[in-house]
């Protein structure tokens, strides 16, 4: 379908790390899902989390019908999340990000989409697997890799792009996953406790917000 390696392409969804245990089981359930976590740990913002449930997208599909995923770590909505800001404080070691690529959610057969910028922007614009061949042009790889992505008066365009989403229909399973990167030594050991391969965690501080 495309000449690009997508399997090169990671996607990475943040979650509990009280969520693992389910995940090893089921995968990355939808809420609405046979196989859904009961009791799974919400972290991010409800109120948009609640509010995606209602606006339609593309070919009658709500935001909520898809599981979202980044393109990049160290997003804003991270910087949420470990700060409390107008949300519930998280502390970095216990936020894991699942990590995935858009080859495997293309060999699993799931319908997506993804956008080139904060899905709930008016300007972003929305894509469709068969874009995926012009994936190096849509998506602004720069800021998707930078640590910082503050909007500046040259740039102001900056955190939007940094929030560009990849959005997966229907549930994914374990397989999908390549691993998990977390904050530190605690983090992996309770990933190891539940079951997770030592070779599938990585420790990569640099994908967090530290020294808040």
């Amino acid at each position: 379908m495309s000449d690009i390696d997508l399997s090169k392409f990671s996607l990475y969804r943040m979650v509990h790390i009280g969520n693992i245990p389910h995940i090893l089981k089921y995968g990355i359930t939808h809420r609405l899902s046979k196989n859904a976590n009961k009791n799974y740990v919400d972290i991010g913002d409800r109120k948009i989390i609640n509010s995606r449930n209602d606006i339609e997208l593309i070919d009658n599909y709500k935001i909520g019908d898809f599981i979202p995923f980044y393109f990049a770590f160290r997003t804003p909505m991270l910087l949420r999340i470990q700060t409390g800001y107008d949300i519930k404080k998280i502390e970095p070691t216990n936020i894991v990000y699942c990590v995935s690529s858009i080859q495997k959610i293309i060999d699993n057969k799931n319908f997506f989409i993804f956008s080139d910028g904060h899905i709930l922007n008016k300007i972003t614009k929305i894509y469709k697997q068969e874009d995926t061949k012009r994936l190096q042009d849509i998506i602004d790889w720069e800021i998707i890799k930078a640590d910082y992505w503050a909007d500046t008066e040259e740039a102001t365009d900056r955190k939007r792009r940094k929030e560009a989403e990849f959005l997966v229909n229907g549930d994914i399973p374990f397989s999908c996953i390549r691993g998990f990167v977390v904050y530190d030594e605690q983090a992996k050991n309770k990933l190891l406790g539940f079951g997770v391969k030592g070779e599938m965690i990585a420790i990569r501080k640099r994908y967090y917000y530290d020294n808040l």
